[in-house]
């Protein structure tokens, strides 16, 4: 999903000009990153959570030198699926694997 397509379906739902739904969709977005950094989840129910991860440090390989690297700490934004999306994104993946057998 884009910044774009969620515009596009805000200013068609709720019959307003781009500029605004552009607007609306700029404060959606602001408003779910300062619940994740201010909390460290956001979660849309029957969609979903977005969920802050540590790593800890770590030593990884170079593949090209085979030279060993130390990796700092840091963290990460996980996104975990809903059941209920889940579910709906199974259907859907049956529908189109039906659809494409038939044509």
């Amino acid at each position: 999903m884009s910044k774009k397509f969620l515009t596009d379906v805000i200013a068609q739902s709720a019959d307003m000009p781009a500029a605004a739904a552009g607007r609306l969709a700029a404060d959606i977005i602001a408003a779910i990153k300062g619940q994740i950094v201010e909390t460290g989840r956001f979660t849309i129910p029957d969609f979903g959570a977005f969920v802050v991860r540590e790593k800890a440090k770590r030593t990884a390989l170079n593949p090209k030198t085979g030279e060993k690297v130390a990796v700092k700490a840091g963290a990460t934004v996980r996104f975990k699926a809903s059941p209920a999306l889940k579910e709906a994104a199974f259907s859907g993946l049956k529908k189109a694997k039906r659809k494409a057998a038939k044509g």
